[in-house]
């Protein structure tokens, strides 16, 4: 799938819910299906910076496509990483880059979260396209 119709599935599965307690409900489940990062790879250089609680970020190559890897101590924060993965894993270094993320703002996620969890979110999303910037650049040499 692409990651506008990832993107566009999202929003049809938060429209399903009434209020925005279901849809906390929703991301974090969405959390605990986050795939594990390895232990070794939850180190001080792969945190998120500008995240209120502890998110690390790793990726790798995995053909042509870039596959993340997450976790969080926070609950809440683990689902909005999880979401994120979704989108942007197994996708090309370059879709990841140019891709606009309006289903952040379809969905009400920003208006919801706290201004800490709001930042911490842009965080997530601006370390995920570093990454795929440094994969597209790795894959260049």
């Amino acid at each position: 799938m692409t990651i506008k119709e990832i993107q566009q599935e999202i929003i049809e599965e938060f429209d399903m819910f009434d209020d925005w307690m279901e849809r906390y409900e929703y991301l974090i489940e969405l959390g605990k299906s986050l795939p594990m990062i390895d232990e070794q790879h939850k180190v001080d250089e792969n945190i998120i910076k500008g995240c209120q609680s502890k998110v690390w970020l790793y990726s790798k190559m995995n053909g042509s496509k870039i596959k993340y890897t997450a976790d969080s101590d926070a609950i809440l924060t683990k689902g909005l990483v999880a979401l994120l993965l979704r989108v942007f894993t197994n996708q090309k270094p370059k879709d990841i880059i140019e891709a606009d993320t309006l289903f952040i703002d379809d969905i009400g996620l920003k208006e919801h979260l706290s201004p800490t969890r709001a930042n911490g979110l842009v965080s997530m999303l601006k370390q995920i396209k570093l990454y795929a910037i440094a994969q597209q650049a790795n894959a260049l040499k």
